[in-house]
């Protein structure tokens, strides 16, 4: 998507991808060997860096564990006076642009500011965690919702607002998990969401130090963290990733074999039945 203002020079908000430059669309590199400076987030694998020219001016302005390097509002001033000059300027995010990337800030900011702009979507980290452990976000009888969150939260902002049925056929995958999972625990608990629910803990998705952790809810606040950027992803369809197991989790786990620990479940069974 492009907004023209008629405006010397233009702002691209492109995504970098999960960090393999193979999975950098083409779009993206050909903006990346073509713009006059670039700014870049810390989450940007230094393998995508490396693809810009030599000539590119290149400035780091992410951000990582709370630490920032420049303040959102002066990245906003850098890209506005960098295009008002007539520079083609690349402002690269880790992953896709409109997803927990403050992209919608510097929307508004090109926009007051008149600037012309164009959106370059990339491969953001829920599906890259889903292919490396090798399972789908959705499935016909066991994740028809999708739902993204980020566990990472403003000042002030208290837990997530679910809807009713989050628990009930929904994958949920949340972005920047934290490395504190009891309190995610207790409140998907408080919303219904069983405790012996697959889940997988990927880090560093589709980058040489991949990481995939199989495990159950109940066994979540147990683990240690692994280094971020990291993603976790809770429902039915976790329960066939392939990776290492922690806790009362076992590979080669099925659909059907969850679906019979249910069964067993509803039909007044002891409900301490673990996901195997």
């Amino acid at each position: 998507m492009t907004i023209c203002f008629g405006l010397p020079g233009k702002v691209y908000l492109v995504g970098a991808g999960p960090g393999s430059s193979k999975l950098l669309t083409l779009r993206a590199l050909e903006l990346l060997q073509s713009a006059d400076v670039v700014f870049h987030d810390d989450l940007v694998s230094s393998e995508v860096v490396a693809m810009i020219p030599s000539r590119t001016a290149v400035y780091n302005v992410g951000k990582r564990c709370g630490i920032k390097k420049i303040t959102q509002d002066e990245i906003h001033r850098r890209m506005i006076s960098a295009a008002r000059s007539g520079q083609t300027v690349v402002r690269l995010k880790g992953g896709d642009p409109l997803i927990f990337g403050r992209t919608g800030e510097e929307i508004r900011a090109l926009r007051a500011a008149r600037i012309e702009f164009e959106i370059v979507p990339g491969v953001t980290a829920a599906t890259a965690a889903a292919a490396a452990a090798e399972i789908t976000l959705t499935d016909r009888k066991h994740g028809s919702k999708l739902v993204l969150a980020s566990n990472h939260r403003c000042a002030g902002r208290k837990g997530h607002t679910w809807p009713t049925d989050a628990a009930n056929n929904a994958t949920l995958v949340f972005y920047m998990p934290g490395r504190d999972f009891g309190p995610l625990c207790v409140e998907l608990g408080a919303n219904g969401v069983n405790e012996d629910t697959p889940c997988v803990l990927v880090s560093q998705a589709a980058r040489p130090e991949q990481q995939v952790l199989r495990t159950s809810l109940r066994w979540l606040p147990t683990i240690a963290p692994l280094s971020a950027p990291s993603v976790l992803i809770i429902g039915a369809v976790a329960a066939e990733a392939t990776g290492e197991s922690t806790g009362n989790v076992d590979a080669g786990e099925t659909f059907e074999n969850l679906e019979t620990q249910e069964a067993t479940i509803a039909l007044g069974e002891p409900d301490d039945v673990a996901v195997q």
